[in-house]
């Protein structure tokens, strides 16, 4: 942990913040719910060869955490250098706020991911779910790590388009909306008739 987020970890977390934070809990709890008592075999299982198993899921969400965590760490530091604070409210994209929107679950729109977010088949479960908890914790660290930074003046830009361009705290709200859109998805296979007994 950096020592801002030594720092902040005994500070209250403003209302928003708090929000997300609460939310990466109780996906992190989710997640580990998922998968106790599967075997690999389940957990690679995939419903049909078009369709991700509950491993790529997961091993997608890890992938996500390695592209986006950096940039969300450089936009948060940029933002105490260049004296960005505030309490709130802040500003909001309209594109942001449409993007998180329709990334929330259920789903009703697909989007097929770029190639860079793309995960590798037939993880280890144990290695998959290591690695996802760790990014919620790290997750967990930014937020903190963002307490008292104005969350409308950084800019994130996706690392899958050129085209997206997120304030930070829609960011951490994309970040959270993508990891419930995923875990749903991979309940859906659980509960899927065909799923190995």
């Amino acid at each position: 942990m950096n020592p801002a987020a030594a720092m902040n970890k005994s500070v209250e977390l403003i209302s928003e913040l708090q929000k997300y934070y609460s939310q990466v809990e109780e996906i992190k709890r989710d997640a580990q719910d998922l998968v106790k008592g599967l075997s690999e075999a389940q957990f690679n299982w995939r419903p049909s060869p078009a369709t991700w198993s509950i491993g790529e899921c997961l091993e997608h969400l890890n992938v996500t955490a390695r592209l986006y965590w950096p940039l969300m760490a450089e936009a948060i530091n940029g933002a105490r250098v260049n004296g960005w604070f505030s309490n709130g409210p802040y500003k909001r994209t309209w594109l942001g706020s449409l993007i998180i929107r329709t990334t929330e679950p259920p789903v009703r729109m697909k989007f097929k991911a770029p190639r860079r977010f793309r995960p590798p088949a037939d993880m280890p479960m144990n290695q998959v779910l290591s690695q996802f908890v760790a990014f919620q914790d790290r997750l967990l660290d930014l937020i903190r790590d963002a307490n008292g930074v104005d969350l409308g003046r950084p800019k994130i830009q996706s690392p899958g388009t050129k085209l997206i361009k997120l304030t930070l705290g829609q960011s951490f709200g994309l970040m959270t909306a993508h990891e419930r859109r995923h875990l749903w998805q991979a309940r859906q296979i659980k509960d899927d008739p065909n799923f190995p007994a």
